[in-house]
């Protein structure tokens, strides 16, 4: 798979554009950033810009803030830098960095446009073309993913929709189907007959209560025929 070329074109000293005159904050800006302390070369810039706008110190900033990750106030940076700036070379390196910064923030649309205005003013930068295809390539690949999803989302739309229409058109049929009808009364009258007979809980009492009667009945029918035989057998205790 294809690799990001990144290429933040920090303007240190003794590059080509701003080699000369760099104010105190910027030269301290850039040995900050050069020892990856982005937050205070971040403040050292800011400095720079509060003295006087210039070019070197907004270009700097711009790489500060996107080495924190900050892609949306790097890309503020690097739009004003391309937009205002003459020289066509620090033009096409302000719109390298603003493809970056969008290309890792996911803006892919607005990573290739930046591209592009790169390329205008600096036709020979193969790593702007290399960065270029690899933002169209993510496109595609974003492109491609929204469209299975909402492909996946349509068929599952569609899938239970008919599963609503089968069911509608199974109850439909089972309610219009007379056989089916007296199937399904047959069926419930024989699970009727097969549940043993229900009582009620009144009825259940008087059955109790004469079960109980006639128990009673037999326990005293067989005290009075005891007591009715002769006397009892009195054994000798001497």
């Amino acid at each position: 798979m294809k690799q990001l070329i990144i290429f933040l074109g920090l303007l240190l000293n003794g590059t080509l554009l701003f080699a000369q005159n760099a104010n105190s904050y910027v030269y301290t800006g850039n040995q900050l950033y050069n020892e990856k302390q982005y937050k205070a070369a971040e403040a050292e810039y800011r400095k720079s810009l509060d003295k006087k706008s210039q070019t070197q110190g907004k270009f700097n900033l711009g790489d500060a803030l996107y080495k924190q990750k900050k892609f949306g106030d790097a890309a503020q940076d690097f739009t004003d830098i391309g937009t205002t700036a003459d020289n066509t070379g620090i033009k096409a390196k302000a719109f390298h960095n603003l493809g970056n910064a969008m290309l890792s923030d996911k803006k892919y649309d607005e990573s290739i446009a930046a591209y592009k205005k790169s390329l205008l003013n600096n036709p020979n930068d193969d790593e702007t073309r290399y960065n270029l295809a690899y933002a169209q390539e993510m496109l595609k690949k974003q492109n491609q993913n929204k469209k299975n999803n909402q492909n996946q989302n349509k068929n599952n739309q569609d899938k239970n929709q008919q599963n609503k229409q089968n069911q509608d058109n199974k109850n439909n049929k089972d309610k219009g189907d007379p056989n089916k009808q007296n199937k399904d009364q047959d069926k419930q009258n024989q699970q009727q007959q097969q549940q043993p007979n229900s009582v009620s809980k009144d009825d259940a009492q008087r059955m109790l209560d004469a079960l109980n009667n006639q128990e009673q009945a037999t326990q005293d029918k067989l005290k009075n025929k005891k007591l009715k035989g002769g006397k009892l057998h009195i054994s000798k205790d001497w």
